[in-house]
């Protein structure tokens, strides 16, 4: 009987989320893991936010699959680089330490806004690993962004401020209010110093390259872009890309149609059986 009961806790604590350990050039990383799939599915936030942006994607996803959420280095409960450098290199790098502890080989990737570099770049240096990337709102493909584009301030007297007036412009008139403040808390709370060390991370120059990711690629794109990138222009670095866009939402996509949003994802893994 006692065994039985032993068992019945370990796979409640399964299936409910395992807290992680990971650690990545000695910062620890929070992640958690969820569900017990034959698939994993890492779900990797953007700037300045936190794990906390999967919360209405994890228990749909973690029915199918395995689902493993992270806090980024600097970011929600994840510790900060000692000597304040942020890369999307060290983004990467903490990705590849929590799915090492996971003890998962393959893996689908999704990010958002940021998270979409982030997730480009582990493709790069662990191609190994990776099943396929899903951006949601957010730019797998750099070379857009010229030497002449310079990334917005986000530090100094008025740093808060002009990071308030970011976030609230990624809203639609239909974003309830109620998660208008839960998105602004979240990313307000970030330091200073990863809101601006994560926002040069995202535009350096050397990501935009025009090397080829050969795994599947899929972008969910938000109803406030008046027009989506020419796919054909990305397939030449993402040969197996398609996107797809969600009317009437904001930059958080997942956040706030999250039933059409867990679908677009399902049927894409499932499609790639």
């Amino acid at each position: 009987m006692n065994r039985r009961i032993c068992f019945a806790v370990l796979l409640v604590i399964l299936v409910a989320g395992l807290a992680g350990g990971a650690k990545v050039d000695g910062i620890q990383l929070h992640s958690s893991s969820h569900g017990t799939g034959p698939e994993t599915v890492i779900l990797v936030h953007g700037w300045t936010c936190d794990e906390s942006t999967w919360d209405a994607q994890v228990p749909v996803l973690s029915k199918h699959y395995r689902v493993i959420t992270l806090d980024l280095p600097g970011h929600g409960r994840s510790g900060a680089p000692k000597d304040g450098k942020f890369s999307m290199d060290l983004f990467a790098r903490a990705v590849e330490a929590v799915r090492a502890e996971a003890g998962t080989d393959k893996i689908v990737l999704v990010g958002h806004s940021m998270g979409a570099p982030v997730i480009r770049q582990y493709a790069r240096l662990y191609p190994k690993h990776v099943v396929a990337l899903v951006a949601v709102d957010g730019p797998l493909d750099l070379r857009g962004f010229g030497e002449a584009f310079k990334p917005p301030s986000v530090s100094g007297p008025d740093g808060l401020k002009a990071r308030e007036g970011m976030i609230r412009g990624m809203f639609t008139p239909q974003t309830p209010p109620a998660l208008q403040q839960k998105i602004l808390d979240m990313m307000l709370k970030a330091p200073e110093a990863t809101a601006v060390g994560a926002m040069s991370a995202m535009f350096d120059p050397a990501l935009r390259k025009t090397d080829v990711t050969p795994m599947p690629a899929l972008t969910i794109w938000a109803g406030t872009n008046p027009q989506l990138p020419n796919a054909e222009e990305l397939k030449k670095v993402l040969p197996h890309y398609s996107q797809t866009q969600v009317a009437g939402t904001g930059h958080f996509v997942m956040m706030e149609k999250p039933d059409e949003f867990n679908q677009l994802v399902e049927s894409f893994v499932d499609g790639l059986k």
